[in-house]
């Protein structure tokens, strides 16, 4: 079984990486867990790029990525559970599901709620999304 563990930092995906560390033994076999935070695209303004690079931009994107997959990291290494990871950027449940399905997952797993301005206004939007659009079951931690 492959498991797509999506996180973003916040309260409610540490939840969801605390869950399947104390459940992974209920699962058949030993699952392989990826591990993925999904980052928002930079608006694109006029003449962004005479001020900004390409490799400016990339790094910023994965310096954000690692802060948000660091807790996660932190607790599945104290685990002793492999993983591998990725820092993705488009929009979150479109790529979520995205690399689900380009990763042949067969499970995704994510908190509740994230860290998005919406998302304090509309619980759990992204997830509502993700249900939508997944071909996989989703295992949604509160």
């Amino acid at each position: 079984m492959k498991i797509l563990l999506a996180v973003d930092g916040s309260k409610h995906s540490r939840a969801v990486v605390d869950y399947l560390v104390d459940h992974l033994a209920d699962f058949s076999g030993k699952p392989e867990v990826e591990l993925v935070t999904v980052h928002l695209p930079l608006p694109r303004l006029p003449h962004m790029s005479m001020v900004v690079g390409k490799q400016q931009v990339a790094k910023y994107y994965e310096e954000e990525g690692e802060a948000c997959l660091a807790p996660a990291k932190k607790r599945l290494d104290a685990a002793g559970i492999a993983y591998s990871s990725r820092v993705l950027v488009g929009p979150v449940a479109e790529t979520i599901v995205k690399q689900a399905g380009a990763s042949r997952c067969d499970l995704i797993c994510m908190g509740s709620r994230g860290m998005s301005e919406l998302g304090k206004v509309l619980v759990g939007s992204t997830v509502t999304k993700v249900l939508q659009l997944a071909t996989q079951p989703l295992l949604i931690v509160k």
